[in-house]
């Protein structure tokens, strides 16, 4: 897996933003084995920057990039023979995405008890939500898509909030 940091230029100390804000990208190849990878590479970026973050948070994080890569490889290997993940760190949240480059725009799915797949974007929502978080998929400018969820570090008050999302 194929990691990318970028951090914004020093700054005087009195407006130095926390150490532990920043994007990193990962990229890694479109197959089953990338999965645990990029949920390893999150968490462990997470502890490498020290970003105060709760538990139940992280937990939520790593289902949603596991959710969002799984499908990726799943759906949009033909023609995306690689994904990226994206970790976005501010001063009081966190967002994870995942591009590929199929164009198909996916949308959540309330899918039959009986069916073993198939509600993954509708989790990735649902937890996205219940932290007080959004989530959604843009188009990239290359015709693929980048699907996203952002989560405040804090966990939400409420035990559900409704949150506009685009899935």
């Amino acid at each position: 897996m194929e990691s990318r940091g970028s951090n914004s230029p020093p700054e005087p100390a009195s407006v130095r933003p926390p150490s532990y804000e920043g994007v990193w990208r990962f990229t890694a190849p479109a197959v089953d084995v990338s999965v645990p990878q990029a949920r390893h590479a999150v968490r462990d970026l997470l502890r490498r920057q020290q970003v105060p973050v709760v538990d139940e948070t992280v937990q939520c994080l790593l289902l949603i990039v596991s959710e969002l890569v799984t499908n990726a490889v799943r759906h949009a290997a033909l023609l995306s023979p690689e994904v990226a993940v994206e970790v976005a760190v501010g001063a009081a949240w966190i967002r994870v995405s995942v591009e590929d480059n199929h164009p198909y725009r996916p949308k959540a799915l309330e899918a039959d008890h009986g069916q073993t797949g198939g509600r993954g974007l509708m989790l990735v929502r649902e937890m996205t939500a219940d932290a007080g978080g959004t989530c959604g998929v843009e188009q990239t400018a290359s015709g693929g898509k980048v699907i996203w969820a952002a989560l405040p570090l804090a966990p939400a008050l409420t035990s559900r909030r409704v949150a506009p999302s685009a899935l």
